[in-house]
């Protein structure tokens, strides 16, 4: 007898199935250019994730979406447990000179994976359908502005109804300790009074630690990204340099950066994809079908002539329609044996 069987083993059981599988796994970036977004996505996987948001790239006159896939290995497994992991990157976010409505290319993108997937779920390969929904989308807020800008709240407003929001403050190595605190504290009393829902979690109470507390408490999270890498003290660490000294930014004293690479990579990754299914997605499915069940009774309407009764009264109105025709045609053909008789056909 396996000694996997049992009550107390099916989460182990349902871990081992997710982990054969493997994972799929998809974030948003979205934010102004210049805040580090690329940078900060090559220190969270890797260079195999190479975003448009570089400060190469120019700036695009309106929002884009461009979206990168890679298979990573973001967890220490000796047996090389992959993730399928996709970015998508929306340049020229806030760049125009008119930037109203600059969010919609992002909504109309996350409602058409929802689309997607509920064509896939409602079709005949339910068991093969892949995931390519959005589970998370990191928000990047400009750390000089100390505040949420119009824009910002706007689309946390638009965005945060249809996926998971968490928003960072960038480049949080402009800013001292206390402006940090300050400016967490601001943040989260702005989010607050305008409505908007950011992701908080929805971690069981028996797997609650104090790393998970840690994490929540953090949010919204101060990053710094960096790809490159300095000696300190004999060892290499992670880091931006400057003439006062180095910032690390794997260190917790510096920065949130191995906060909220926990939080997408381990404690929070599968809570985040719970709650695009039971919450984001079950409200876009019920409003679609909502609509459905409203474009059909529209239909039924107008094919029915507006009146009660459904099906019987499309019948009713298809029996009318015929006898009609019929009627029509009797007239028709009286007409025409009148003026055979009066007119005889001359041979």
């Amino acid at each position: 007898m396996s000694r996997h069987l049992g009550f107390h083993n099916l989460p182990y059981m349902a871990h081992r199935k997710s982990m054969k599988k493997g994972f799929r796994f998809t974030l948003m970036v979205v934010g102004e250019s210049g805040l580090g977004k690329s940078t900060l996505i090559q220190s969270l996987f890797g260079n195999s994730i190479a975003t448009s948001s570089a400060a190469s790239h120019s700036i695009q006159p309106t929002t884009t979406i461009e979206t990168v896939t890679a298979d990573i290995e973001p967890f220490d497994d000796p047996r090389g447990v992959k993730m399928k992991l996709t970015v998508v990157d929306t340049p020229g976010f806030g760049e125009s000179i008119d930037s109203s409505n600059c969010w919609q290319p992002i909504v109309d993108f996350i409602n058409q994976k929802y689309d997607q997937y509920y064509e896939d779920e409602s079709g005949f390969n339910r068991p093969n359908i892949e995931d390519n929904r959005v589970h998370c989308c990191l928000y990047f807020i400009n750390p000089s502005c100390h505040q949420l800008k119009p824009l910002d709240i706007k689309c946390m407003q638009e965005l945060h109804k249809l996926v998971n929001v968490v928003p960072v403050i960038a480049k949080a190595d402009t800013l001292t300790d206390i402006e940090k605190k300050k400016l967490k504290t601001r943040l989260l009393n702005e989010i607050n009074e305008n409505g908007i829902q950011i992701y908080t979690g929805q971690i069981e109470e028996e797997e609650d630690s104090p790393e998970i507390f840690e994490i929540m408490n953090a949010i919204p999270m101060a990053v710094v990204g960096s790809t490159e890498y300095h000696r300190l003290a004999g060892e290499k660490v992670r880091g931006r340099s400057y003439p006062w000294g180095l910032v690390q930014v794997e260190n917790k004293d510096h920065c949130d950066f191995l906060l909220l690479k926990s939080m997408l990579i381990n404690t929070h990754m599968q809570d985040l994809k719970d709650c695009t299914q039971d919450i984001h997605y079950e409200n876009f499915r019920k409003k679609k079908l909502k609509q459905e069940h409203s474009d059909l009774q529209q239909f039924i309407g107008v094919t029915s002539g507006g009146g009660a009764g459904g099906g019987d009264a499309m019948l009713l109105a298809k029996e009318r329609e015929i006898e009609e025709m019929k009627r029509q045609m009797a007239m028709l053909q009286a007409q025409l044996q009148r003026g055979g008789a009066g007119n005889p056909r001359v041979m």
